[in-house]
């Protein structure tokens, strides 16, 4: 049960809330009424306002409407008059520009190019609005004549500022590809800046415009007749500059800016010179020949302008790949893309034409050469060849997109020279073999025929191109006539692409032929001689000739690629001949040789006979010794070494043989005159040996 105090207490707080409850109640009536009387007064206003702005909307969609159709009216009005005079100023269009048109645009290009813009939109309004109108005669008229004008313009640009390019810019251009270190790139300006522009903004408005294509025409004749001069004063550069200091270069141009091209030398080609100077080395140490009877033309007597005409061909081949590539880099700018190419091939045609009818030429030259068996004129093929092959990379990337019969012109000329230069390689070794044996030719002292040199120094010259030489004998399928086995690994894909160890070996097969047809030839021409001894030293000097040669110049190398056994065999045949000479002493040896002496017991006294046999030993002796010593003074052995060396290996044997029969029958009373048939003492008969293959003693 809850005590009274408590449940009083709870009474009371209950009352309290309640009294709270209702003064709350009470505040939300008034609000409630407050918010009503609000209401009211808002919903009269709005009514009132809605009610004026209607009758202001009556007042003013009327006038809005009225001023809305006085704007559209206006507005017609302005585009009336704008077209008005948009349409009068086409007929003021010719007076306005005609006399800018006749003045050209020399100097003015902005300006012209504007007033044929006009023409042009003249144009097209009078023949989409009045075609009948005399009008549009007359500005069409403007517009042709404005249109020819450009056409001279842009020819006339063209004329007056394409120059030739120099032959030292030009060589600055090729040995920039030389040289090893970084150097700025040359650069060819073929049209001054502003004048280029000219020329660019022409085309373009042309082709755009004037829906004319001949000024591709000009362009390109202009720029092929320079592109054909620059390479043609090139070549001319080279004959003057060889003819008047022997250097292929111009001085170096005084007072020259600092982007003129610098003097440089130019990089010569392999040629018979290098090999020319080799033999000039070999003869400071005996071994040069002399001339002898040979239907081959010397080699020694070729003209050094033959190796400044192949000098220029090489370099002008250079400079037609770079100016053409720089032609093509300046075409770019000017001509339309669908005719770059067609344009750059006709552009570089005379002077790809001119190279090509210029290698021809080589090549012609190179075949009557051959059938006059003029040699060295044909080795004019070899650097050039190598040139064209190392180039036709650069030649083939520079001829993209021209016509195949362009592309096709370098490999013809290769093929040409390919063939021509394995048909003189043919025919060198068969006219060494079948060189004639001519007695009245052959050289009287023995010394090397000039058949030797000739073919030892046209060797020589293989060495600078052995890829080039061994790539023109496969070409013609020579590996078959050698035996020599094609492995397929040797080839590419390409039939005419070898190796370089195939080349090798085949270039080392025909020189080792060369050799052996010049062997036979030196036997049959050693049988003109009716001295067996005179032959032997032929033959020796030419076989010591040749195997020097071969080890001073490394074809030795090349010859064991194929022939291990070469130089032994060379070094065999020298000394079978050196002991086939020192038997032509034995005529005179065997009068004193032991085996034919008399026998006597000394002290006793000789008789008739051995007295006699006695004195026709000591004058065999004496006529021999005079008549080998006088004949073979007049030979001839270049090389020092070996002349030395058959001198006293020949003195050893006659002074040891004379000595014994000096020191055996000097005392001997043979005869009342000792000193009519004791000529000579030991020292004496070396001496006179000492003498022998000199004809200055």
């Amino acid at each position: 049960m809850i005590p009274p105090q408590e449940a009083s207490a709870r009474r009371r707080e209950i009352e309290d809330k309640l009294k709270q409850e209702e003064e709350t109640l009470s505040f939300i009536r008034d609000s409630l009424e407050k918010s009503d009387q609000l209401t009211k007064n808002m919903v009269s206003i709005l009514s009132s306002f809605e009610s004026r702005l209607m009758k202001l909307e009556n007042s003013i969609i009327p006038v809005h409407k009225q001023t809305e159709n006085l704007q559209r009216l206006q507005e017609n009005v302005e585009k009336t008059l704008s077209c008005l005079d948009h349409v009068i100023s086409y007929y003021h269009v010719a007076s306005d520009t005609e006399k800018i048109i006749r003045e050209g645009p020399t100097g003015r290009l902005e300006e012209y190019l504007g007033s044929m813009a006009k023409i042009q939109k003249a144009v097209e309004y009078f023949q989409d609005n009045s075609p009948d109108s005399p009008e549009l005669n007359k500005v069409k008229l403007l517009f042709e004549r404005g249109k020819e004008s450009l056409e001279s313009e842009f020819r006339s640009l063209m004329t007056r500022h394409s120059k030739v390019v120099s032959p030292v810019l030009i060589l600055d251009l090729i040995s920039g590809d030389d040289e090893l270190e970084v150097q700025e790139d040359v650069g060819l300006e073929h049209l001054p800046e502003s004048v280029l522009q000219d020329v660019v903004r022409i085309s373009r408005w042309l082709v755009e415009y004037g829906r004319n294509q001949d000024f591709m025409n000009v362009y390109y004749q202009i720029r092929s007749s320079q592109l054909d001069r620059s390479i043609k004063g090139l070549k001319e550069h080279f004959r003057k500059s060889s003819s008047s200091s022997g250097v292929p270069y111009s001085p170096a141009i005084p007072n020259k800016r600092k982007d003129t091209p610098t003097k440089k030398p130019i990089k010569r080609p392999g040629t018979i010179r290098k090999a020319q100077n080799l033999l000039k080395q070999y003869s400071q140490h005996g071994l040069d020949g002399k001339k002898g009877g040979s239907n081959l033309i010397p080699l020694e007597g070729r003209d050094d302008m033959l190796d400044v005409e192949t000098d220029a061909y090489i370099h002008c081949v250079s400079a037609f790949v770079k100016l053409a590539q720089s032609e093509y880099q300046l075409l770019l700018g000017i001509i339309p893309e669908h005719h770059q190419k067609k344009t750059f091939d006709s552009l570089i045609q005379d002077a790809l034409d001119g190279l090509m009818l210029e290698g021809e030429n080589i090549v012609s030259a190179a075949r009557k050469a051959i059938i006059r068996h003029d040699f060295s004129t044909v080795l004019t093929v070899f650097p050039i060849l190598r040139h064209l092959k190392q180039t036709k990379p650069e030649f083939d990337h520079v001829l993209q997109g021209t016509a195949a019969s362009t592309k096709n012109k370098l490999p013809g000329l290769i093929t040409s020279m390919e063939t021509i230069g394995a048909k003189a390689l043919e025919d060198f070794a068969d006219n060494i073999k079948n060189d004639p044996d001519k007695e009245y030719n052959m050289p009287k002292d023995g010394t090397v025929h000039e058949l030797t040199s000739n073919a030892i120094l046209f060797l020589q010259q293989l060495l600078d191109f052995q890829e080039t030489a061994g790539a023109m004998l496969a070409s013609q399928v020579l590996g078959d006539t050698y035996n020599i086995p094609l492995d397929p690994r040797e080839t590419s894909s390409s039939a005419t692409s070898y190796s370089s160890e195939f080349s090798k070996r085949l270039l080392s097969t025909y020189i080792c032929k060369v050799l052996g047809n010049l062997q036979l030839n030196l036997l049959s021409k050693s049988k003109v001689y009716e001295d067996p001894a005179l032959s032997a030293i032929f033959l020796h000097n030419n076989y010591n000739y040749i195997l020097k040669s071969l080890e001073k110049s490394e074809l030795i190398q090349l010859v064991a690629v194929t022939q291990k056994t070469a130089e032994r065999s060379y070094r065999e045949h020298i000394e079978q001949q050196i002991q086939t000479y020192q038997r032509s002493w034995l005529k005179v040896t065997d009068y004193i040789a032991e085996k034919n002496l008399p026998v006597f017991q000394p002290g006793v006294k000789l008789r008739d006979k051995e007295r006699q046999m006695i004195k026709e030993r000591f004058k065999g002796f004496n006529d021999g010794l005079e008549e080998l010593c006088k004949i073979q003074k007049a030979w001839a052995i270049p090389d020092t070494e070996q002349r030395d060396k058959i001198r006293q290996a020949q003195k050893n044997i006659v002074k040891e043989t004379y000595g014994t029969f000096l020191h055996r029958y000097g005392s001997v009373p043979f005869t009342k005159n000792p000193e009519k048939y004791i000529k000579y003492r030991v020292e004496q008969v070396g001496d006179m040996i000492e003498r022998l293959f000199d004809t200055s003693a």
